[in-house]
């Protein structure tokens, strides 16, 4: 029906006679002369029908935007002075000659020829339309040029592109599970995969070597805007190479994948470990276009009698942190109280400061009201050790070690952010030597990736002191976004066994769920690592769009709800009979929109 798309167009088709198909993006009639912008997945053309073509020129009169068009004319050079520059085939259009109308439209319910601020629950329901908009197209064909890319690197270095379970059983991956009740196994459920880790594992025990897949997976989890129920991700494993290979061959496939689609060269990636990226940016994925740095002041402050600093000086479970920020004593006093309320949100219960307002006069040059409770003494070698200049303020962070890593460490980005202070530049590391294990709100041992991840100690030292463990992990980051954790795995059953062992997980319980891969491991399963990358991240950052749901053909909103097709939805009595369930009302639960049926799920 067309002979060549929209956005092809330039001056080598001057003189041909096209054929074109695609959206009317925009009308407009100057003079008795008709200009139509017509859209296609590669882009847009000017196409221009004068009276002269009688037919054409009246139908053209009759459409409107978001009409599908069939188009017949000659391109020719615009005229001088009605070039585009803006447009890459602005400076050419197509003089109609035929003029067809495949199809009709309402009026859309969102303009698509300039910006609009559409609702996203708008944008979402008419999904179809919203995908239609430049920005959009041009998202979802970044999104599948870069996995196309991917597939090739992988494809390249020997990877098998291998489909793994979409109906599995459930594992601790860290978040709720998505169940699938089965009609065949009464009172038995299915669980969507959060990742395909463990067949992935087998898929090593079995000899495949490097494998990769990009894969669908599902959590049932808090959504925020890198964050979705059901999800992508470039999943790899490969056998017979450690952290650093494996590293390697990770760090050239994100390379290429930057150089080829941003023409960016990333560089060195760094490597910073879990215990200095916390010490220094209270984050396991610090974001190092930021050039500011938590110094820790326990020594200075531990025989103050300001209690607030002095407490957690003296706790070993504590910390206190001083963050200098340069050109912040221009922040006035409502954006330190701004920044105080925001650092409540991760349980700071203030937020101390010392402006320097003239780092020549000493303490006189100190503007704070901190200073008389902490002495003199104590603020001199404070501002010593930190270096102050003119214009810096400094901020503290006084409390339990995990209450300041996480306000520091988003106040640390938040105040950058605010003023100027954040590079223009790609700034990706790995952060390397985990903790193996991290302890819950109740004192008990978790695995602080998952427990498949092979500790850095052997057996014995493992069982003596969990708490000490590290882990053979790594995670690639890149501007403050993880992309990528990995892991080397554990590939023998007593290491596997012991790590359950501390986690809680008694024999009984690792042969009911993870039988499978102690056998696999009991037969010569193969040293083995690998890592997944959050591929809708990935784009998101590339793109810089704002969140994972705008590099998503059909994303979940934050209730994780399709607005599209109206999922979830209810489902007929004859089907919950199929699969032996019975619906009971949920007390307190009358909202429709939540849950059409009113109940909840039981067996």
């Amino acid at each position: 029906m067309r002979s060549y798309y929209c956005g092809e167009l330039n001056e080598s088709h001057v003189d041909q006679e096209i054929t074109l198909c695609g959206w009317v993006h925009r009308r407009r009639d100057h003079g008795g002369v008709i200009f139509l912008d017509l859209r296609d997945r590669e882009g847009i053309a000017q196409v221009v029908f004068d009276p002269d073509t009688r037919e054409s020129f009246a139908t053209a009169e009759t459409v409107r935007s978001e009409f599908v068009l069939q188009v017949r004319g000659k391109v020719r050079r615009r005229p001088d002075g009605t070039l585009n520059e803006e447009m890459p085939t602005g400076s050419i259009e197509v003089l109609g000659k035929e003029l067809t109308i495949l199809n009709a439209a309402k009026t859309p319910p969102m303009q698509l020829d300039e910006y609009a601020d559409v609702g996203e629950d708008v944008r979402l329901h008419y999904r179809y339309i919203d995908l239609r908009r430049p920005e959009m197209m041009q998202r979802l064909r970044f999104r599948s040029k870069v996995a196309n890319t991917v597939r090739n690197f992988l494809d390249q270095n020997g990877f098998l592109d291998i489909e793994t379970p979409l109906l599995t059983k459930a594992t601790p991956e860290g978040a709720r599970d998505y169940l699938v009740p089965s009609r065949t196994h009464p009172s038995r459920f299915f669980a969507l995969p959060q990742s395909p880790q463990l067949f992935k594992q087998i898929l090593m025990a079995a000899g495949m070597d490097r494998y990769y897949q990009i894969a669908k997976c599902f959590r049932d989890e808090d959504l925020r805007a890198d964050r979705q129920p059901e999800f992508t991700q470039i999943d790899i494993e490969t056998s017979f190479m450690d952290e650093e290979q494996i590293m390697e061959i990770m760090e050239r496939m994100i390379k290429q994948i930057f150089q080829t689609h941003l023409q960016v060269d990333l560089g060195e990636f760094p490597r910073l470990t879990h215990a200095d990226a916390m010490r220094l940016y209270g984050s396991d994925k610090p974001d190092l276009r930021i050039d500011l740095k938590l110094v820790d002041i326990d020594e200075l402050m531990r025989g103050v009698e300001f209690k607030v600093f002095s407490g957690p000086a003296s706790d070993a479970a504590s910390r206190v942190v001083a963050l200098r920020v340069p050109g912040g004593a221009a922040l006035s006093r409502k954006s330190i109280d701004d920044l105080t309320e925001f650092v409540a949100i991760y349980g700071a219960k203030g937020l101390a400061w010392i402006k320097v307002n003239d780092a020549a006069s000493g303490i006189e040059g100190l503007q704070s009201p901190i200073i008389k409770f902490i002495g003199e003494e104590v603020t001199q070698a404070l501002m010593q050790k930190l270096a102050v200049e003119t214009g810096d303020i400094i901020f503290f962070g006084a409390d339990k070690a995990k209450v300041v890593n996480e306000a520091m460490g988003a106040l640390r980005i938040r105040v950058a952010e605010e003023l100027g202070l954040v590079a223009d530049r790609w700034a990706p590391l790995w952060v390397v030597d985990f903790p193996m294990f991290e302890e819950d709100s109740e004192g008990n041992l978790t695995s602080l990736h998952h427990p498949f991840t092979a500790p850095s100690v052997p057996v014995e030292q493992l069982r003596e002191n969990p708490s000490a463990a590290l882990s053979r992990a790594y995670d690639m980051v890149l501007n403050g976004t993880e992309l990528g954790g990995g892991s080397i795995r554990i590939n023998q059953p007593q290491m596997q066994e012991a790590v359950f062992e501390v986690l809680g997980i008694g024999d009984v319980e690792a042969r009911e769920k993870f039988g499978f891969l102690l056998d696999a491991l009991s037969y010569g399963c193969p040293p083995h690592g690998g890592i997944a990358f959050g591929f809708d991240r990935l784009i998101m950052l590339m793109t810089g769009s704002a969140s994972i749901r705008d590099v998503i053909a059909f994303p979940k909103t934050q209730t994780a709800a399709c607005p599209l097709t109206d999922a979830p939805g209810a489902v007929s009595s004859a089907q919950l009979r199929e699969l032996n369930i019975r619906l009971r009302e949920k007390v307190g639960q009358s909202d429709p929109a939540v849950n059409p049926s009113g109940a909840e799920t039981v067996q």
